[in-house]
C-alpha cells in the first residue's frame, strides 16, 4: 500500500472508528440516496433534487452561474444521478455517459484514457471538471463510485467554466460531483463478480449530524477491483477511497474531499491504426496486447468549496484543489491492414503531474428599474508541471495479427529515447488565469430571462527539454469570450431558450516544412482558436416527464498551409439536431433516451482537397434508449434494457474509408428484499447481448483515426447489503 493510499485510508478509518458508525442503521432502509436538498438556484454547493424516476437530476452546475434548474438555464445539460450509476453496475464515467444520445466514448492517443465526444469535439478526461475546478480528478480513468452526479453541459463553455486547460471542451463539458451524505444513515456494501474473473468489492458509509438548520455530513468510499476482464488475458486492478465532508448553516455551505486512486491493466488491448483501409473487426474477447505490455497510474486528489452568504441579497464562494499523479506504461499499439497483418513497436513512458486549481466569485441579486438582476463576477486560476520521459524500440518493430494473436519477444525500448524513466524532469508547464463577469436579468415576472457576460482568459504554456529541462517554446496569448443566452417561459411546462457562446483553445505552432515545402511563417504562433457556437430550442416539464429538442451550429478554426504561410483559416462546421427525454410515464416504467443528429464538415480545406467532407470519427446518428420496469407481479423486482446506436463514421479526411455502423442491447435485473434488519438487492445483467463486434470509436484526438475494439459480451452480478 502506497503512502496516500494509507493517507486517505487513515482519514477513513478515523471516522469508521467513532461510536456513530459502530450503530446499525434502522431496519429497512431505503436504497435510495435520499438528500434532503434546499433548492437555490445559483448555488454553487447546493445540488438540484432528482427528477421523477431518479435517474436524472432536475438541473446541474452552469460554470460561475451555479446550479440552475434545467427549465430556467439557457443551456443543455443532462445531470445522471447515482441511483442510475449503481443500478447499471457501472464502472466508470464511460459507463455512466453510454446513456447519452449526445456523447460517444472514444480513447486518448497512444493510452488507455478515456475521451468524450460531446457534439463532435473531444473532451479529454483530465479536462473535465470536479465540482467546478478543472484537472482535479484522475487523468485517464475515473471510477464510478466516487460519483454523487455526472453532470455533461453541451456545447462550449469557456466563458461559463474558463478554457479547458488540455486543450479540448469545445462541444461540451463533463463535471463530477462527489458523494455527500443523505439524512439517513447509510451502510452499505457491495459484492460482486464479471468477466472471467474480475472480482469486486466495495464499502460505502454516511452519516449526518444536526438538524436541518445546522448540519454536518460524511460519506466514505471504498473499493477493491482486481482481476480478469471479458477481455481474454487482460487483468484490471483498481484501488479508491475517498472522504467527503460538507456542512451547511442558514448562511455557509462547506464542502471538502479527498481522494485516493490507484488503477493497473496489464495487457491491456490496444487501438489499431488502420494502414490503406479498415481491417473487419476481430471477435470481441480477443485481445491482441503483448502480455508485456501494462499500464499503471495512482492519483491523489483533493477539493473544498465554500459558499457564504454575507448578505441576504449577496453570496460569496471560494474553492481550492490540488492533484498529485504518477503514470507509467509499456504499450505497442498496432498499425493493421486490411487483412488483419500489422506491426507495432514498444513504447514506454512515465508521467507526474502537479495540479493546483482555485476559484473565487460574488452573487448579488437587486432590482434596478424594475429589472431583477443577479450579477456575478468570478476569478480563476490553474497550474499545472507535469514531468515526463519516453522511450521507442527500433521503428521497425514486430509483425502480428489482429485475428489470431501470439506474443513477440519484449524489445528493448533504446532507440529513441527522451529524459529518464525513473526521473523525468518538467517538460510541459500550464498556466490558466481568468476574470468573468455575468449578469441574469429577469423580466415578467421571471418568465424572461436574459443573461450577458464575458471572460478574459489567458493562456500560458511552456515546453521544455526532456533531457536537459530548457525552455524550448512558450505559448502566452489571451483572448475575451463573451456569452449571451435568453430563456421565455410561455407556460409552466415549456421553455424556449436560445444561447451564443464561444469555446477556446490554444492556437497551434507552425512547422518548418509542409508537403515539402518551407513554411514562411515557421515557429510562429497562432491565436487562441476560438470557436462559436449557436443553438436555440424548445424544454418541456409535464411533471413526471420532461425533455428537449434543441438545434445548434459550431464554427471551429482548423491550421492549413496556403501560399507556404500557416494560418488559421481553415474551418471545421459541426450543425446538429438533439432530442432529449427522462422522466417516470408510468407508476412502474422509467425512460431514458434520445437521438442527435450531426453533420461536421471540414471547410475551407488545405488546396481544397476535401473541402465539405465529413470529420474524422463523427458519425452522423447517434440514439441510446434506457427503459426499467418494475414487475408489477412480482414486488421487488425491475428489469431494464438500453439499446445503443451509432451511424457510420469516416476513418480519414478524405472520406475513403468508412467505419461501419454499431448497435448494443444490454439488459438487467434487480431484486431487493429484506432480511432481517439487512436490505439485500441482489443485481444481473448482460452488456452487448448479442456479443457484437464492431469499431467503437475512431480517433479521439484530432486528425487521429485509430480504432477502438468493442468490449464483449459481459455478464455482472452484484449483491447490495445495507444495513
Amino acid at each position: 500500500m502506497t503512502f496516500k493510499l494509507a493517507l486517505v485510508s487513515a482519514s477513513v478509518c478515523a471516522v469508521l472508528s467513532s461510536p456513530a458508525f459502530a450503530q446499525q442503521t434502522s431496519q429497512g432502509q431505503s436504497e435510495q440516496n435520499d438528500i434532503e436538498r434546499i433548492e437555490v438556484q445559483g448555488s454553487q454547493v447546493t445540488l438540484n433534487g432528482e427528477y421523477p424516476g431518479g435517474q436524472v437530476a432536475r438541473g446541474g452546475r452552469a460554470g460561475i452561474l451555479g446550479n440552475l434548474d434545467f427549465m430556467s438555464s439557457p443551456f443543455m445539460a443532462t445531470s445522471f444521478t447515482e441511483e442510475i450509476v449503481r443500478n447499471q453496475q457501472s464502472k466508470s464515467i464511460a459507463d455512466v455517459l453510454q446513456n447519452d444520445p449526445v456523447v460517444r466514448v472514444a480513447r486518448g492517443f497512444g493510452n488507455f484514457q478515456e475521451v468524450y465526444i460531446i457534439r463532435g469535439f473531444p473532451v479529454y478526461s483530465d479536462d473535465m471538471t470536479y465540482n467546478g475546478l478543472y484537472g482535479i480528478l484522475p487523468r485517464q480513468y475515473v471510477a464510478a463510485e466516487l460519483l454523487e452526479r455526472v453532470e455533461v453541459f453541451r456545447g462550449a463553455s469557456t466563458f461559463l467554466n474558463g478554457a479547458a486547460p488540455g486543450g479540448s471542451g469545445l462541444g461540451g463539458l463533463v463535471n463530477v460531483v462527489p458523494k455527500r451524505a443523505s439524512e439517513s444513515d447509510l451502510n452499505r456494501v457491495r459484492v460482486g463478480f464479471e468477466g472471467q474473473g474480475h472480482t469486486y468489492v466495495a464499502a460505502d458509509a454516511g452519516r449526518r449530524y444536526g438538524d436541518e438548520n445546522e448540519s454536518t455530513g460524511i460519506r466514505i468510499n471504498l473499493v477493491k477491483r482486481d482481476g480478469e476482464t471479458a477481455v481474454n488475458a487482460q487483468d484490471r486492478e483498481v484501488s479508491v477511497a475517498s472522504l467527503g465532508v460538507d456542512y451547511h448553516s442558514e448562511s455557509l455551505r462547506l464542502s471538502a474531499d479527498l481522494g485516493f486512486q490507484e488503477h493497473d491493466v496489464d495487457a491491456p488491448r490496444p487501438s489499431v491504426t488502420p494502414l490503406g483501409a479498415i481491417p473487419s473487426a476481430p471477435e470481441a474477447d480477443v485481445n491482441f496486447a503483448q502480455p508485456w505490455t501494462f499500464t499503471s497510474e495512482e492519483q491523489l486528489f483533493g477539493a473544498v468549496r465554500a459558499e457564504y452568504d454575507v448578505l441576504e441579497n449577496t453570496t460569496t464562494w471560494i474553492a481550492m484543489g490540488f492533484r498529485s499523479g504518477e503514470e507509467e506504461n509499456v504499450l505497442a499499439n498496432p498499425t493493421a491492414s486490411a487483412d488483419g497483418s500489422f506491426t507495432a513497436y514498444r513504447f514506454d513512458n512515465t508521467r507526474e503531474d502537479s495540479v493546483r486549481s482555485y476559484e473565487a466569485g460574488i452573487r448579488s441579486s437587486f432590482m434596478a428599474a424594475g429589472v431583477e438582476h443577479n450579477l456575478i463576477a468570478s476569478a480563476s486560476s490553474f497550474s499545472m508541471d507535469s514531468r515526463n520521459a519516453y522511450a521507442f524500440s527500433d521503428f521497425s518493430g514486430f509483425a502480428g495479427n489482429l485475428y489470431a494473436p501470439q506474443p513477440a519477444v519484449q524489445p528493448a525500448a533504446d532507440f529513441f529515447v527522451g529524459g529518464s524513466l525513473s526521473q523525468p524532469l518538467v517538460t510541459l508547464t500550464n498556466e490558466n488565469e481568468s476574470i468573468a463577469l455575468a449578469d441574469m436579468m429577469s423580466f415578467l415576472d421571471e418568465r424572461l430571462t436574459i443573461t450577458l457576460g464575458a471572460r478574459f482568459q489567458a493562456i500560458k504554456t511552456s515546453s521544455l527539454d526532456y533531457n536537459t529541462g530548457e525552455l524550448l517554446s512558450q505559448y502566452d496569448e489571451s483572448r475575451v469570450t463573451p456569452v449571451a443566452g435568453i430563456v421565455y417561459k410561455p407556460r409552466d411546462d415549456i421553455s424556449v431558450y436560445a444561447n451564443y457562446s464561444e469555446g477556446l483553445v490554444p492556437g497551434e505552432v507552425a512547422p518548418s516544412q509542409s508537403g515539402g515545402e518551407p513554411v514562411t511563417n515557421a515557429g510562429d504562433v497562432l491565436d487562441p482558436f476560438r470557436s462559436q457556437q449557436f443553438e436555440a430550442g424548445v424544454k418541456f416539464d409535464a411533471g413526471k416527464i420532461g425533455g428537449a429538442v434543441s438545434a445548434y451550429s459550431t464554427q471551429k478554426p482548423s491550421a492549413i498551409v496556403s501560399n507556404n504561410i500557416f494560418s488559421s483559416d481553415g474551418e471545421q462546421l459541426n450543425r446538429g439536431v438533439e432530442l432529449s427525454v427522462f422522466g417516470l410515464p408510468h407508476p412502474d416504467v422509467r425512460v431514458l433516451g434520445g437521438l442527435t443528429w450531426v453533420q461536421a464538415e471540414q471547410n475551407n480545406t488545405q488546396d481544397g482537397l476535401n473541402e465539405g467532407n465529413d470529420v474524422v470519427g463523427v458519425p452522423k446518428l447517434q440514439a441510446n434508449i434506457n427503459v426499467e420496469w418494475n414487475v408489477p407481479a412480482a414486488p421487488g423486482l425491475t428489469l431494464d434494457a438500453r439499446g445503443i446506436y451509432t451511424s457510420e463514421q469516416f476513418a480519414d479526411a478524405a472520406n475513403t474509408y468508412e467505419v461501419d455502423s454499431s448497435h448494443r442491447v444490454d439488459i438487467g435485473a434487480r431484486y431487493a428484499m429484506v432480511l432481517g434488519n439487512t436490505d439485500l438487492t441482489l443485481q444481473a445483467r448482460l452488456e452487448n447481448v448479442f456479443d457484437n463486434n464492431y469499431w467503437a470509436s475512431v480517433g479521439g484526438f484530432p486528425g487521429a483515426n485509430y480504432l477502438v475494439l468493442s468490449e464483449p459480451r459481459t455478464a455482472k452480478v452484484t449483491a447490495s447489503f445495507s444495513f
